[in-house]
């Protein structure tokens, strides 16, 4: 990069009118940069999801229950969502960096603590630390590689956070799957890996082109539920709709996959548990790129119609205990929730102010991650008294039920989509 390219790597304040003639007046910058803007997202999600091949070895070693398990994997929603109160409006008054960079640090402490975790307190921690970080990258890092994209490239920022997201949380429980068979230290050097891998988005983040919000009052409490301007609202709830099942569905996988694999399917493979997450977001990665010229209101329909289907298989693959039929659901739910995530986002980054953006990021994430976070705990303590097969069951027909909620409202209000 020249000189004057490296001279917006630091994030300086200006007013609103200097901002609004050096939008209009600067050079959009390359392609490259709007792709490695999203790398830090990738690279968390990355962590979100590399404990879950692991949890049958720490489960075994550590003996705790299916809804211990879950519990742990609740965790992260909390500390998830508890980012989400603060981050997106922290983001949008001081900066996309000060949220970033911190959230990068405490990614790289939870993967210190699972890597040394011998005890589920531990576990737990990491996975609040971990959830904390997701949180921030998904309002702020969401928000950051819109800005890097300029206003002409709304749509191309969208899909770029949103696969982003989806491609890192894939690729966590494969290498995890993969580097716990092949190599020493099967809890132990995955983390060490992705410790490596968020060194490297901090190195991203600090060189990325981004200024300073303008200074002014902003109205409102620094930590409160996200929330978008009154004539956004109806944006934010027809991606909520869709994505909100679509999540829920990959939630379950994630968290109680690996114990469906082994109790139903007769498979502990961490491999195979590591690949089935592998597949399902890569279905929800190259389903955005296929789908990203359709309009809006089809995109999310397509999505809660998948989730559907997702959920169906699912009940049939517990009932039948078919490996082809898990596999199905699991990349269902992975187009389900990539195509709700992209159209939400979609419409956000459209039709939403640039200083509430972050937060309406933070708003559509707690609204797809607080049913992602509750139904898998009480499926996975449901099925404790019941049984694998009859939870899995209760839970398919929750969420398909959703879905098609979700599917109806989006068509009903699809004159108002673009």
């Amino acid at each position: 990069m020249g000189s004057a390219g490296s001279a917006q790597h630091t994030e300086t304040p200006v007013t609103a009118a200097t901002a609004t003639t050096a939008a209009t007046a600067a050079e959009p910058p390359p392609r490259r940069e709007v792709w490695l803007a999203a790398w830090p997202v990738t690279a968390v999600f990355i962590l979100s999801n590399t404990a879950t091949p692991l949890y049958v070895l720490w489960q075994n070693e550590l003996g705790f229950s299916s809804g211990k398990l879950t519990v742990v994997f609740a965790c992260y929603i909390v500390g998830l969502i508890a980012a989400l109160l603060v981050a997106g409006v922290v983001s949008d008054r001081v900066g996309r960096k000060p949220v970033l960079l911190p959230a990068l640090a405490l990614g790289i402490v939870a993967s210190v603590l699972f890597a040394t975790a011998g005890s589920i307190v531990a576990l737990a921690i990491a996975r609040l630390l971990s959830g904390v970080a997701v949180g921030s990258i998904v309002s702020a890092g969401m928000a950051a590689v819109t800005d890097v994209a300029g206003p002409d490239r709304k749509r191309l920022a969208a899909l770029l956070a949103s696969t982003a997201m989806v491609l890192g949380a894939g690729l966590g429980p494969l290498l995890a799957g993969v580097l716990s068979e092949a190599l020493p230290g099967p809890t132990v050097t995955v983390f060490l890996v992705e410790i490596a891998l968020l060194v490297l988005a901090v190195l991203a983040v600090v060189r990325m082109p981004l200024r300073r919000p303008a200074a002014g009052p902003r109205p409102g409490a620094w930590v409160r539920v996200p929330s978008v301007p009154r004539a956004n609202r109806v944006h934010l709830l027809l991606g909520i709709v869709v994505f909100a099942p679509g999540i829920t569905s990959t939630s379950f996988v994630l968290s109680l996959g690996p114990s469906l694999l082994a109790d139903l399917l007769g498979t502990t493979s961490r491999v195979v548990a590591g690949a089935t997450a592998f597949v399902m977001f890569t279905a929800a990665t190259a389903v955005q790129f296929a789908v990203r010229r359709l309009r809006v209101g089809a995109i999310l329909a397509a999505g809660a119609a998948s989730t559907v289907g997702a959920m169906a298989s699912l009940a049939l693959a517990v009932q039948l205990s078919s490996t082809p039929l898990l596999a199905l659901a699991a990349v269902l739910a992975g187009a389900g929730q990539g195509m709700g995530q992209l159209g939400g986002l979609t419409l956000i980054s459209a039709h939403v102010p640039a200083a509430r953006l972050a937060e309406a990021n933070a708003a559509l994430n707690v609204g797809g991650y607080v049913p992602a976070g509750l139904l898998p705990v009480a499926v996975g303590y449901l099925s404790d008294a019941v049984g694998l097969s009859r939870g899995t069951t209760v839970f398919s027909a929750v969420v398909a039920a959703a879905a098609l909620a979700g599917g109806a409202v989006v068509l009903a209000n699809r004159r108002t989509i673009p």
